[in-house]
Order: C-alpha cells, then sequence, then structure tokens
C-alpha cells in the first residue's frame, strides 16, 4: 500500500506528466481529484517548478509563463487555502494548454573555472546546450547570487530590444531558482539558456553611470511609467517593479547602472496623471460588492472604489485580495500571461507607493484598463 506521501509524489508527477503533455482536461482532473484527496494546493504549485520552465507562448521567445509561476508566489500571503486553489487551477490550465520547449539534455558540470565571458560567447554562438553546461558550472562555482548578478546585468543591455523582459522574465526565473534549494536548477538554466540564445543577449553594457537617481527624479520617472494605455506602457511598470525585486541581489552601482537604463527605456514618454471620480465614500467591506463592480470590467470605475483603501496596509492587503481573487473568478480557460505579471506590478505599486496618489492611481487605472481591454 502506498503511503500518503508517496501517493501524493505519485498524484503530483501524474499531474507534471499532464502538464507536460499539454493534456489541459487531464491535468485539471489530476488537480481537481489531488485537491480533493486533501493536498495542500501551495504545495501542488510549487511541485510545478519543473515543468513550468518548459512552457512556452509563442510566437513570443520571452519565458512570460515561467516569470507568471515565480509572480504567483507573492500572491499566496493575500489568500485562503481555497482561494490559492482557485489560483493554482488558473496556472495549470495555462501550463498545460501551451506548448512546451525542447528538453536540453543534462550534462555533468564542468571541473576546469568558468567566467561569465564563457557563458557570453556560448551565446553568441547560440549553443544553447554549451550555454547550460557553462551557466551550470558557474553556478556551482561561484553561488546563485553571483550568477544571478551578471545575468541580470547581461539583460539589462536588451530593455529596448527585449521591450523589457530581458530583465523581467529573467529576474523572476532566477528568484525562484535561488528560492527553491529543494529543486534542481537544471530546468531553470535551460529556459534561461535558450532565451538568451533566442534573443541574442550576449553582450554586457558598459555602465555609462553607477550613481543611482534620487528618489524625486526616480518618482517621477515612475509617474512616467504608470502612464498611457496598453501593454507597452504596462511593461514600463513591470520593468522597474522587476528592478526593485531583485535589488538585494545587485551591488549599488549594479543598481544605479539598471535603474538609469530603465529610464532611458522610458524614452520620451510624458506623465499623464488619472483622475478617479466618484470613488466610494467608505472602503469596500465585501468581495462581492467590489465584485459587482470589477465584472462590468470598466477601469475607471473600479479603480476609484478601491483608491480610498490603498491608505491603511490592512485595506490594502485586502484590495490585493479582492484583485487577485477577481483574477481568477474571472477565468474562462486562456489569459495573457501579462493579467497575472501586470497585477504583480500593480500590488508592488501600491504597497510601496500608496503615500503618492498620482502613482497609485496611475498604477491601478493602468493595470485594470489593460486586463479588462483584453477581456472585452
Amino acid at each position: 500500500m502506498l503511503t500518503s506521501t508517496k501517493r501524493g509524489e505519485t498524484m503530483e508527477r501524474s499531474l507534471l506528466d499532464a502538464i507536460e503533455a499539454s493534456d489541459v482536461a487531464a491535468a485539471s482532473d489530476v488537480l481537481t481529484k489531488n485537491i480533493n484527496e486533501g493536498i495542500d494546493p501551495w504545495k501542488i504549485h510549487q511541485s510545478l517548478f519543473p515543468v513550468v520552465q518548459q512552457v512556452l507562448n509563442p510566437p513570443f521567445i520571452n519565458p512570460h509563463l515561467p516569470k507568471m509561476y515565480g509572480i504567483c508566489r507573492e500572491f499566496a500571503p493575500f489568500l485562503s487555502q481555497d482561494k490559492i486553489a482557485a489560483l493554482v487551477s488558473l496556472e495549470v490550465s495555462e501550463y498545460a494548454r501551451r506548448p512546451k520547449m525542447e528538453k536540453i539534455p543534462r550534462r555533468t558540470p564542468l571541473t576546469s573555472p568558468v567566467n561569465f565571458t564563457d557563458i557570453e560567447a556560448a551565446i553568441k554562438e547560440n549553443d544553447p546546450e554549451k550555454v547550460s553546461v557553462l551557466m551550470a558550472t558557474f553556478l556551482g562555482q561561484k553561488g546563485g547570487m553571483e550568477f544571478a548578478r551578471r545575468l541580470l546585468l547581461l539583460g539589462s543591455g536588451y530593455l529596448n530590444n527585449s521591450l523589457g523582459h530581458s530583465v523581467s522574465c529573467t529576474a523572476f526565473i532566477l528568484l525562484e531558482m535561488i528560492e527553491r534549494t529543494d529543486q534542481d536548477p537544471w530546468p531553470a538554466l535551460s529556459a534561461l539558456a535558450s532565451y538568451f540564445c533566442k534573443g541574442r543577449f550576449h553582450t554586457a553594457p558598459v555602465p555609462k553611470t553607477s550613481v543611482p537617481p534620487s528618489k524625486e527624479f526616480s518618482d517621477l520617472n515612475l509617474l512616467r511609467a504608470t502612464s498611457g494605455r496598453g501593454i507597452v506602457n504596462l511593461h514600463h511598470t513591470i520593468t522597474r517593479y522587476t528592478i526593485e525585486r531583485v535589488r538585494r541581489l545587485l551591488s549599488q552601482e549594479d543598481y544605479g547602472h539598471m535603474a538609469n537604463l530603465w529610464i532611458q527605456f522610458l524614452g520620451d514618454k510624458k506623465e499623464e496623471p488619472v483622475t478617479l471620480k466618484g470613488g466610494e465614500a467608505v472602503v469596500v467591506e465585501e468581495y462581492d460588492r467590489f465584485y459587482e463592480t470589477f465584472s462590468k470590467l470598466k477601469a475607471a470605475p473600479v479603480a476609484a472604489s478601491l483608491q480610498r483603501m490603498t491608505t491603511y496596509g490592512e485595506d490594502r492587503h485586502k484590495l490585493a485580495r479582492f484583485l487577485i481573487q477577481g483574477l481568477c473568478d474571472q477565468y474562462q480557460g486562456s489569459y495573457d500571461p501579462h493579467y497575472v505579471t501586470g497585477l504583480g506590478s500593480t500590488l508592488w505599486l501600491l504597497n510601496q507607493y500608496w503615500k503618492d496618489t498620482p502613482i497609485a492611481a496611475n498604477g491601478l487605472y493602468q493595470y485594470l484598463d489593460f486586463f479588462f481591454s483584453g477581456l472585452r
């Protein structure tokens, strides 16, 4: 007879197999059975790490889904266990319905010293298998923090070419890989090697300045980033969010370099503060009341009704829960992954800039407008 641990491992393997085979129905059935048998939904999410790294989003080369997986980690603290189950169900459906990258054969790390320039040269040669083993070797020799720092700096030179993904996708794969010491890093390294070869990201930029912008100047540019509609403008905000999330992996000089490249990425875009009128006189207390407005898919009324909830920590926590739950409740079997990653950047923004009303209002409206426009 199988023990509960072995039974859980077997069911997790069945779920991974169904996702890898792009069998949505089978993946949904296994997930439902797992949850009904009492397996913790968050444990199921964590078990998805290796297969998620293979998920593609053609025609784009960017690893949107591995990034989405990393950002979903940030949603868990806002949700009860039954609501986490809804989020994991959304994830499983999205991972299962998409094609998967061809696995790069595993090779033993090299015994000779590897410099990061060796990785850059292999990327230039467009040899993902060679890049993967060099990455694995460098990771083993120098550690995760140094590997992440160097790869982020390499990706920072291609913000304009990649609409920020060379940092934003890279960052969340790296953060998850570093956090998940229980997991084999090879799937993540393979995904990164494949992506950097496809993107031709092989030459690290020479820093023009390593002095971080002043807070006032940085905040002014965040107001510019959160201005404007559509996917390009949303990426301005996502990229800044990402740089802040990986700040702990960077030296002060590295951070200054990346922050200034982000400002260049914004180009000559102007700030356009939104005006939210007609907001609720009191905080929205119940999810059903919130969802009644949310389900009408009109950004301005929803943003206005939520604006007062940014003032206090408990209300911001509730606001985050409402938005994540609304995201799950609107799901009909197919989502642009930016609906999830954009929400991650918005929740970060509201938590960090709740005192700066123009930035908070802009960010909330920018995301909701993008999300609702895609659903209508």
